[in-house]
């Protein structure tokens, strides 16, 4: 396996930070490795913590009295200068546990107002998202949501457009736009499966997650 020498930090920002590294690999090579970190510092970085705290959350989130919408967000990615379909989906304040993060960024970035289903822990425990560049780990979160759309709560830097989409409309988003991977594979699930949540064990028809 690779050995880390050295950690550099070679920026300051709020939200994200990049950080060299120098390393070998396994037959002692010289390694030049770039890592992009929502941490603050080095020692708050996994590879020093060794822990798997999440930095965010993506909210997986149905919508609508036959729970037959998924709720999408069209927002502006500098990254591609362009539209991309996503979940909603934000970072957890510090103190904040995932369930008030997913419900907060519903309310921000939809207006909507989300309630989580409760399913076992493998579903939520968080999860990496591009490892080959960061290591920002993310919970899934799932739910339903209901309310009326809003763009009050969108912050300043945020050009994000609210799509309520059935599965005529996820059929469409998937084979004609610009989709996050994550978002792309659960629209199959939702695309596919009479039951979206049904790979959990949650019945849409009980009472008790209306």
């Amino acid at each position: 396996m690779g050995q880390i020498k050295k950690i550099t930090k070679l920026t300051d920002n709020r939200f994200l930070n990049m950080y060299h590294l120098d390393a070998e690999n396994r037959v002692g090579g010289k390694v030049n490795y770039y890592v992009a970190s929502r941490a603050k510092q080095i020692e708050d970085m996994q590879l020093s913590t060794r822990k798997n705290v999440p930095d965010g959350v993506t909210i997986y989130s149905l919508y609508g009295e036959k729970k037959d919408r998924v709720v999408l967000i069209r927002q502006y990615r500098y990254t591609i200068d362009d539209f991309i379909y996503e979940f909603p989906a934000g970072l957890i304040d510090e103190g904040e546990d995932y369930q008030t993060a997913c419900i907060r960024e519903m309310k921000e970035e939809t207006g909507l107002v989300f309630h989580p289903v409760k399913t076992d822990e493998m579903y939520t425990r968080p999860f990496y998202t591009s490892i080959g560049m960061t290591d920002e780990s993310n919970v899934l979160a799932y739910g339903y949501a209901e309310g009326t759309v809003s763009r009050n709560y969108l912050e300043d830097n945020e050009t994000i457009e609210v799509v309520l989409a059935d599965r005529e409309e996820v059929r469409r988003i998937l084979k004609e736009e610009r989709v996050a991977v994550m978002c792309a594979h659960m629209l199959m699930h939702f695309l596919s499966d009479e039951n979206p949540f049904g790979f959990m064990g949650i019945d849409l028809t009980d009472e008790s997650i209306k």
